[in-house]
């Protein structure tokens, strides 16, 4: 299997960037987590989920944390907020606070991590008694539509395509897989709920333009077709589109938001 590329934080920001924002909002509103709490932020990225939290949380204190030191890079140069610090990890190594984190979250990051379950106990254990933990991903099956739109046409092109979908990759992306994931890690009164964000694209070439040189899954495998085949597969998804060059894009994408609480100590 292709190894996803995730080292070019700008053109991840290109890629997803402008959806993850809108999703990082809904997001921090449903965790309803009380003005002057304590937060960290596990797998910033590119600080979608670090700006709502600042912008709409009210914290006292954020520490956003990642292992790429390109993202971190990029969320110090373009995240000023009093309250917030940018700090880069080992994995399996989360900063601690004295007696815990109010909220420890993370955005479209818990089905990359190698063992979603221990990362959610990694995740409960940094909490302070009785705080929450909070994930979202993407509806990879069924919801995140530019995304499905993509793979069908690829695998339509090159059936070896279907095993790299997301939908396929990530079982845990579904609402019942995703409580199950944080019951077992040890987490109190979960509970999932959807989040629908629109993607509206101006035109073909916003639509697939990011697929070119992003990283993650589907970009990884672009970059690994020859020219001939690329272009082959840019003109069955303007087709499956409906497009012209200059038409707009309107699709929506579907995320499963999770919340848990550490319980009492």
């Amino acid at each position: 299997m292709l190894k996803d590329r995730w080292e070019d934080a700008s053109a991840y920001e290109r890629f997803m960037g402008r959806w993850s924002r809108a999703l990082a909002r809904e997001f921090v509103t449903k965790l309803a987590v009380p003005p002057a709490a304590s937060w960290l932020e596990i797998g910033c990225g590119t600080g979608s989920l670090t700006s709502a939290i600042c912008e709409l949380g009210l914290p006292a204190s954020v520490i956003a944390c990642d292992t790429a030191h390109d993202f971190v890079a990029y969320c110090r140069d373009h995240l000023h907020y009093r309250q917030l610090s940018v700090v880069t990890v080992t994995p399996g190594s989360l900063p601690r606070s004295t007696g815990g984190f109010d909220a420890v979250v993370s955005s479209l990051v818990l089905n990359f991590l190698p063992d979603p379950v221990d990362s959610l106990r990694q995740m409960r254990d940094a909490c302070s008694p009785n705080g929450c933990v909070g994930a979202c991903v993407w509806d990879y099956a069924d919801g995140m539509e530019f995304l499905r739109v993509f793979w069908d046409a690829a695998a339509a092109l090159d059936p070896a395509a279907a095993t790299l979908h997301e939908g396929t990759r990530f079982p845990l992306c579904q609402p019942d897989a995703l409580r199950a994931a944080f019951e077992a890690a040890g987490l109190q009164a979960v509970s999932v709920a959807p989040i629908v964000v629109p993607t509206d694209f101006s035109d073909f070439d916003d639509f697939w333009g990011p697929f070119i040189d992003g990283p993650g899954p589907a970009p990884t495998y672009v970059a690994s077709l020859s020219a001939s085949n690329r272009q082959h597969l840019a003109e069955s998804l303007r087709a499956a589109l409906a497009t012209d060059a200059k038409s707009p894009i309107q699709l929506r994408a579907k995320a499963w938001a999770a919340k848990g609480l550490r319980g009492a100590a």
